[in-house]
């Protein structure tokens, strides 16, 4: 159990544990390994442990709730590794919550829009969002067999990276209320080239990614340049492209081929 709390200590950098009583409320407790016994004692007793950032690294964090392994697969994992910054905790069989460590801050609208797309329920508040603190007991009833409780199972943690969630200015009507088949639909409706982000058009190949959102780009008359510039940001994965003239030819000739379908299409 110490060991959990240095991985989360080291992934949130200042984080608050809570406890919850279903009859009396939650109060929060000092993130500390010489309160396991106490919080040990709580849970058996009935009370949910729950952990978050503190207020003001809470910009950073994003929690994705009530989550399939198969969100787990199509969201958070790229050909089989996790992608950065993910804290993964199984909260009963079949069920997790995701933790994403952003680098940059974001606001809670920018929040309510990726919980929409990531599957996760945007109609719930962002802020002050507590998560199960893994290594304890999930004591809600359903979960009850014969008065054993499942236990949150840390799945996952990486507190090395961070996530470069692309930034955006969502609208009301951008929101996806619910889970869809799909959350990065191949042609997103409704969104300026402003929104977009190449995660809208994985195809799960980066060059087919690639394509697929520099054209999306150019139909909405974005200048090569910032193509350029978008492609650079947002792939992570450079493997097949070493080295910066490589990876500036390659975008180069995306650009070109794609500028010549669109023409020919205008």
């Amino acid at each position: 159990m110490k060991n959990i709390f240095d991985k989360c200590r080291r992934y949130f950098m200042n984080w608050s544990l809570g406890v919850l009583d279903e009859t009396k409320g939650r109060w929060t407790v000092a993130a500390r390994p010489s309160i396991i016994p106490y919080l040990r004692a709580m849970n058996s007793h009935g009370c949910h442990i729950l952990l978050r950032p503190q207020d003001h690294r809470e910009p950073y964090y994003l929690l994705c709730d009530d989550l399939s392994w198969d969100d787990l697969q199509r969201d958070h994992q790229q050909a089989g590794i996790w992608k950065p910054g993910r804290l993964i905790v199984e909260t009963s069989p079949d069920n997790f919550q995701v933790w994403i460590h952003s680098r940059h801050p974001l606001s809670d609208d920018e929040k309510l829009y990726w919980l929409g797309r990531l599957g996760s329920d945007p109609s719930c508040s962002p802020r002050h969002r507590w998560g199960r603190c893994p290594g304890f007991r999930n004591r809600k009833e359903c979960y009850n067999n014969d008065g054993i409780y499942p236990l949150a199972k840390l799945i996952w943690i990486d507190y090395a990276r961070t996530a470069a969630i692309p930034c955006t200015q969502p609208l009301q009507q951008q929101r996806i209320r619910g889970r869809k088949s799909s959350p990065f639909p191949s042609t997103p409706r409704g969104l300026c080239a402003r929104t977009l982000s190449r995660l809208d058009y994985d195809k799960g190949n980066e060059s087919t990614t690639d394509f697929a959102y520099t054209l999306a780009l150019l139909r909405r008359n974005v200048s090569p340049k910032e193509v350029k510039m978008r492609l650079l940001a947002e792939r992570k994965d450079w493997t097949h492209h070493p080295g910066g003239k490589k990876q500036e030819t390659y975008i180069e000739r995306t650009i070109n081929r794609a500028s010549q379908l669109v023409g020919r299409r205008s």
